[in-house]
């Protein structure tokens, strides 16, 4: 084997898989790269044919709007593809878009390896059929995960959760620009551009009252700081933070975060949270009838109980957001259970080391 086409569709994709062509190129450093990713990936050696800002579209409703412009890549897509003749597609996460492209690849005689798998256990189960069909290996990163797969019929390999990795690799290279007088508050509030515009006031709006706390926005790197002058404007106590996340979450004292992967790195940071999720009224309907799971962070999901409090739509307001803060801030014993429940969640995600695990595997398995 020795090309390969990447396809990334979002910021936590494209640190998961920067971190698995690392440890790929370190065994082979004769690979070929090409793909549709961001910057982490791109330092990695990656050719980018298009990038992960312009292919975030949050929600259902959202999908349908800008379904002209997903039809277009999907044949922009293929067409890289044919041009760079890979050995094998590498699809990471993004299964709307991926599982599509790997029915595609399939039949043209690809190589199709999926990392990161779908949440089926979630919804769209029928998903499997084309798992079966289309893809070749399949690397799952939450330990339940092999369970499931094994009662469907299809074997995937588990070696680990890769924010473990990502965590043992960071490097605090630059301190903030903050005060170190106060404690901090961090603001995840997630890296597209629909999701960010629904709840980023009502978050920054609920850390008005906490003039003791630093109030810290953790900016996503695939928006430009344009976006966020807007808030820099009405909300000129908080200050904004560009591609240092985890220098943020390193030395932040309580955090409210967007679900979804941020909610795990905030966890793994061993920072206390309120979860918040924020989608247009109709999707969300449509999202509540289909999906079958009693979360929606993947702390709870992972621990499979109530871990850290997930505020969902109409419950995304000021007064809960502050209500939970309050609670996390002035009850230690609170705070402690959740610290602890963390401390067992890190250890069912597994020793670090995942991405080199998943490098050697994947590069073995194909050279068989």
């Amino acid at each position: 084997m020795n090309k390969v086409f990447v396809l990334v569709g979002e910021a936590s994709g494209d640190l998961h898989a920067s971190n698995l062509v690392k440890e790929m190129n370190l065994i082979q450093p004769s690979l070929c790269w090409e793909g549709w990713g961001g910057d982490l990936l791109q330092k990695q050696g990656v050719r980018l044919r298009n990038h992960i800002r312009n292919l975030s579209f949050m929600g259902f409703i959202e999908v349908i709007f800008n379904i002209r412009t997903i039809l277009n890549n999907f044949k922009l897509c293929k067409k890289q593809i044919e041009d760079f003749q890979p050995d094998m597609l590498l699809l990471v996460d993004y299964p709307g878009f991926n599982l599509r492209m790997a029915r595609w690849a399939k039949s043209k005689g690809i190589s199709v390896t999926y990392y990161i798998s779908p949440q089926i256990w979630a919804w769209k189960a029928s998903r499997i059929k084309v798992i079966k069909e289309a893809v070749d290996k399949m690397y799952c990163i939450l330990p339940f995960e092999k369970d499931y797969y094994k009662k469907e019929g299809f074997d995937v390999s588990y070696f680990g959760h890769p924010l473990i990795d990502a965590k043992n690799n960071f490097e605090n290279q630059k301190e903030l620009n903050i005060s170190k007088s106060k404690s901090k508050i961090a603001i995840l509030p997630g890296s597209r551009e629909q999701e960010v515009n629904r709840k980023l006031h009502i978050m920054l709006e609920a850390t008005r009252k906490y003039a003791e706390f630093n109030i810290v926005v953790a900016c996503a790197p695939n928006l430009p700081s344009s976006f966020y002058t807007k808030y820099k404007e009405d909300y000129p106590f908080a200050e904004f933070v560009f591609g240092k996340t985890y220098d943020l979450l390193s030395s932040a004292d309580f955090a409210i975060v967007t679900s979804g992967t941020a909610t795990l790195e905030t966890a793994i940071f061993r920072v206390p949270q309120v979860v918040c999720y924020k989608s247009s009224f109709l999707s969300y309907k449509i999202a509540k009838f289909l999906v079958n799971i009693r979360f929606i962070s993947l702390v709870n999901l992972i621990m499979d109980r109530e871990v850290v409090i997930e505020l969902i739509q109409s419950d995304v307001t000021i007064i809960k957001i502050r209500k939970e803060l309050d609670r996390l801030i002035y009850d230690n014993a609170y705070k402690l259970s959740i610290l602890n429940a963390y401390d067992e969640m890190i250890n069912l995600l597994g020793n670090k080391g995942c991405s080199k695990k998943i490098a050697q595997d994947l590069l073995g398995f194909y050279t068989k």
